[in-house]
């Protein structure tokens, strides 16, 4: 057991202002390091997310020129089609006024021949 007889109020009531006093120590935080290169750091990051900004616009530009091209190609494709039947059309046309043009020169041909035949 301790010895209690030389304590008095006093050396009790510091004892306990001491073991208070250490109990506080502890729970007090303590002094944090600064990072030398935040600044630097924040720049990095800055620099970084530029860098992400920049290559998803440049995916995203490729990826809309992409799409245009795509229907500009469907667009030629069907032109390129609509101009083919009409040529078509016009060449049939022309066949056909040949044609009617060399039948009635023949009906021409043939009453020249009846009137000079008779």
């Amino acid at each position: 057991m301790r010895d209690l007889k030389g304590s008095g109020l006093t050396d009790r009531l510091s004892a306990a202002a001491e073991a208070k006093a250490a109990l506080l120590a502890k729970l007090k935080p303590k002094p944090t390091v600064t990072d030398p290169l935040f600044a630097e750091r924040a720049a990095m990051k800055a620099a970084e997310l530029d860098d992400v900004r920049a290559a998803r616009a440049v995916e995203k530009a490729d990826a809309k020129q992409a799409a245009a091209d795509k229907i500009a190609a469907a667009e030629a494709v069907i032109a390129a089609d609509e101009q083919a039947q009409l040529d078509d059309k016009r060449g049939a046309r022309k066949e056909r006024k040949q044609l009617s043009k060399a039948e009635a020169k023949a009906k021409r041909d043939a009453r020249y021949a009846a009137r000079k035949a008779r």
